[in-house]
C-alpha cells in the first residue's frame, strides 16, 4: 500500500468519527436509505407533494403517495425519478435532503454525510451529475456513485471480484437492469424499460380494453401485487377494484382475476425475456459458460412475481435465483461499498470529489 493510499485511509477513518456514512438506492417507485451502524432506516415511495402556488414540498414519500390523484389543481404528486434517472432536479433534491435529514434524526453529526448513491446501468455522464448534485445539495460531503447492477452482486455477496462471470437480473419499478459482473466491474450490461411500471400501465390499458373501465395507477400497482404470476396457480386468485365506467361515466366496481392479470401483463414479460436474451447473445462465451455454472440471480420487487423465476428459467436455459431479500439488494450493496470503499473503488463511476495522485 502506498503513502497516498494510506494517507486516504487515515483521513477517512478520522473524518467517519465526525460525519456519517449513508447508503442509497435511488429508485423510480422507491428510495432506501442505509445509515452505517444502524441498518437501513427507511424505505419510501420516490414520490414528493408540491404546492404550486407557493412552490414549497408538502409531503415526502408514503404521505405523498397517499394524496396521488387525490390533490387540489395546486398540488401536485410528482415522481421526480422517472425510468431510474432525475427528470426534475429541484425536486429530487428535496426529496434526498428530506431523507438524508430524516435518515440522521437524532444522530447528526458535525460534517455532512459521505453518501453512495446506487443508479442504473448505462446511466449519461449528465444524468450522473444530476444524482451527484441532487447529493451534494442535501448536504452530503462526499459523494460516490455505482450501478444498480453492481452494487446488487455486492449486496447478494457475490464473489465479484474473481475472474468469473455472474449475471444479474434488477426488475425495478422504472426500469429493468441486468448486468454480467466479473474482475470487479460490470462487463456486459443493458437498461430495459420494461419493469414494474410498464406492468401497471398494461394492467389499466387492460382493464379500459376489456371491462371499459377507467382505474388509477395506484389500484393497478394493488392489483399486480396481490395478483400478478406467469403460470396459473393451484388456487384461482380475484380482487375487487374500483373506477369509473367509461360508458356510462358513472361509478363501477368489477372483479379482476389472475388470469387476467396474465392476459395484460404477458406481452411486456415476453420483451423483456427478449432483451434479456440478447445480452446474453453479446456476452463473451467464457463467461456464458461461468454464468451456466453459476446460474443468474434475479433481485427487485419485479422478483416477487410468481412464477417469473421459473419462467425465465424455462426460456434463458439457465437456472435462475431470487435473492431472499430482493428489495433491498442494491441498498445493502451500498452498505458494504461504504464498509470498504477502497476495495470496491474501481467499480464506482468517475467521482469528481477524489484527488488523483500525480506522478
Amino acid at each position: 500500500m502506498g503513502m497516498f493510499e494510506r494517507l486516504r485511509k487515515w483521513k477517512n477513518r478520522i473524518l467517519g468519527w465526525f460525519s456519517n456514512d449513508i447508503g442509497i438506492d435511488l429508485g423510480t417507485a422507491n428510495t432506501l436509505v442505509y445509515v452505517k451502524g444502524r441498518g437501513i432506516v427507511i424505505n419510501e415511495p420516490s414520490i414528493v407533494a408540491m404546492n404550486q402556488k407557493t412552490g414549497q414540498v408538502v409531503a415526502v414519500g408514503a404521505q405523498a403517495k397517499e394524496m396521488l390523484g387525490r390533490t387540489p389543481a395546486h398540488i401536485v404528486a410528482v415522481q421526480p425519478v422517472v425510468d431510474g434517472v432525475i427528470s426534475d432536479f429541484e425536486v429530487t433534491s428535496e426529496m434526498l435532503s428530506y431523507l438524508i435529514n430524516k435518515a440522521q434524526e437524532g444522530h447528526t453529526k458535525l460534517l455532512g454525510p459521505r453518501v453512495v448513491v446506487g443508479v442504473p446501468s448505462g446511466i449519461t455522464s449528465v444524468e450522473v451529475r444530476a444524482v451527484r448534485d441532487a447529493a451534494r445539495n442535501a448536504g452530503a460531503r462526499e459523494v460516490h456513485i455505482i450501478e444498480e447492477p453492481l452494487a446488487a452482486a455486492i449486496g447478494i455477496d457475490l464473489p465479484i471480484h474473481e475472474p468469473s462471470g455472474q449475471m444479474i437480473i434488477d426488475i425495478g419499478g422504472g426500469t429493468t437492469d441486468v448486468g454480467v459482473v466479473s474482475l470487479g466491474g460490470l462487463v456486459n450490461s443493458r437498461n430495459i424499460r420494461i419493469a414494474g411500471d410498464r406492468f401497471n400501465t398494461d394492467i389499466i390499458a387492460h382493464a379500459r380494453n376489456e371491462f371499459k373501465i377507467l382505474i388509477g395507477g395506484k389500484s393497478a400497482e394493488d392489483l399486480k401485487i396481490a395478483l400478478a404470476s406467469i403460470v396459473p396457480g393451484r388456487e384461482r386468485l380475484e380482487m375487487l377494484v374500483r373506477g369509473r365506467d367509461l360508458v356510462t361515466g358513472l361509478p363501477r366496481e368489477i372483479r379482476i382475476t389472475d388470469q387476467d392479470i396474465r392476459n395484460a401483463i404477458g406481452h411486456s414479460v415476453e420483451e423483456l425475456v427478449e432483451s434479456i436474451k440478447e445480452v446474453l447473445e453479446t456476452t463473451q462465451p467464457e463467461i456464458i459458460s461461468d454464468i451456466m455454472q453459476r446460474g443468474v440471480y434475479l433481485v427487485g420487487g419485479g422478483a416477487l412475481i410468481r412464477g417469473l423465476p421459473e419462467f425465465l428459467t424455462e426460456n434463458l436455459g439457465v437456472r435462475v435465483y431470487v435473492d431472499p431479500e430482493p428489495l433491498t439488494a442494491v441498498v445493502r450493496g451500498t452498505s458494504t461499498v461504504l464498509d470498504d470503499l477502497d476495495s470496491y473503488r474501481e467499480g464506482l463511476l468517475k467521482n469528481d470529489d477524489e484527488l488523483v495522485p500525480t506522478e
